[in-house]
């Protein structure tokens, strides 16, 4: 059984548990009122199973990221900086090339934007001038703002851009000045070398090597939301990108025949030193349950955690105002969207390549974060749906 460690209530001992089934190591946080009331971790750091896994072990997110990317952005709009209804050529005046003047900024956030595909060599997402001027000169593929494709490993660019066009600063430094500072978050956008010796390695599921890829993103949003309960926090968020080949999730019939696919991306290619240097915004973040729950009770709890106000209420409730409701092109599944965040009900949030998952519900001013670095096929992972079914259930019998 794995040695599993840190708080929780007893009435949250299945959510320790289920930690125990088999996965190399992982950590689950719950934040109620912006305190935590579970904050667990154990089994491995690694593949062999030798190193421990700590209280203060990272591990790469992947598409959790686009939470903590999307709340820059936030932000900046709920200071007056950014307006979510304008062009996103008004603040990144080479991107109106290519069609894309009537792009706006709340497309972007809402996979809206027509440039759901990384196409380019795997080495250019490193390169923070490369990528953004790669996709300033792509045209859309659709008219912005009529379909959703998730944007797996583009949304961080397009919107990272944007931030660093108002303040100056790339995401990585924004998000550590004015939002992981402030709240004292062990969570990182570009991961400096000092902190290599925490990170977990992804580990591929059972059966398969570090080639195994990541394709168009219907992983993220793992299984069919019609399938899961309404509430809490269906569908299980279980990928991002995707470990499926984007051939087999992309509506090819609405792509042009020209149009290349998209770039495969391989657990190597996240486990690579590159990798952790590197800003993408969109699936490069670095943390542990513990700092994921702890930023996203920010919106959770009104905009503010720990006497650190970062939103207002009404900066809050603007996240979670839908902008599309339909068939995402990319997920080939029905996904309803707000300003970064998927909406499940009254449950908002969002999931990783490989499990890691972060729910957050307003109501109950409740907050749940698995991160895990044991992999699994998106068809078979239920653990992001488990995890918040379990702090749900917690949550009724703590307040019984």
């Amino acid at each position: 059984m794995a040695d599993i460690q840190g708080s929780y209530d007893d009435l949250f001992a299945a959510l320790a548990v289920s930690l125990d089934e088999g996965d190399v190591g992982g950590s689950v946080a719950v934040f109620v009122d912006g305190e935590p009331v579970v904050d667990v971790w154990g089994g491995f750091a690694d593949a062999g199973r030798t190193v421990p896994w700590q209280r203060d072990t990272l591990v790469n997110v992947w598409s959790v990221t686009k939470t903590m990317t999307a709340l820059c952005a936030l932000v900046l709009a709920d200071r007056g900086e950014l307006d979510m209804d304008a062009p996103v050529a008004r603040y990144w005046p080479e991107f109106a090339a290519a069609g894309k003047e009537r792009v706006l900024v709340r497309h972007v956030l809402s996979h809206t934007a027509g440039l759901p595909d990384w196409v380019w060599p795997v080495a250019e997402l490193y390169d923070w001038t490369a990528a953004t001027t790669r996709l300033a000169a792509q045209a859309p593929l659709w008219e912005p703002g009529s379909a959703a494709g998730y944007h797996s490993l583009t949304q961080g660019f397009l919107v990272g851009e944007v931030v660093r066009r108002i303040t100056g600063r790339t995401p990585g430094a924004f998000f550590a000045d004015e939002i992981a500072g402030p709240l004292g978050a062990d969570f990182h956008i570009g991961l400096s070398a000092e902190h290599d010796h925490r990170v977990a390695p992804a580990v591929p599921p059972p059966s398969l090597g570090e080639d195994y890829t990541a394709g168009a993103a219907a992983s993220d949003a793992g299984s069919d939301p019609s399938t899961a309960p309404a509430s809490p926090g269906s569908p299980d968020t279980s990928g991002a990108p995707d470990s499926r080949d984007s051939r087999s999730t992309v509506d090819r019939s609405t792509v042009p025949d020209e149009t290349p696919a998209p770039t495969a991306l391989r657990v190597r290619d996240g486990n690579s030193a590159a990798w952790r240097r590197a800003q993408i915004p969109a699936a490069s973040g670095f943390g542990n349950a513990r700092s994921v729950a702890l930023v996203q009770s920010v919106p959770a709890c009104g905009g503010a955690v720990g006497g650190v106000r970062l939103l207002s209420r009404a900066g809050c409730e603007r996240a979670w105002q839908e902008q599309f409701s339909g068939q995402d092109r990319r997920l080939g599944m029905p996904v309803s969207w707000g300003l970064g965040y998927g909406r499940f009900g009254g449950t908002y949030g969002w999931g990783g390549w490989g499990g890691s998952t972060v729910m957050i519900e307003p109501e109950s001013r409740m907050t749940v974060a698995y991160v895990t670095n044991q992999m699994r096929e998106p068809a078979a992972d239920t653990r992001g749906m488990e995890m918040m079914m379990a702090a749900h259930d917690g949550l009724r019998g703590l307040r019984a």
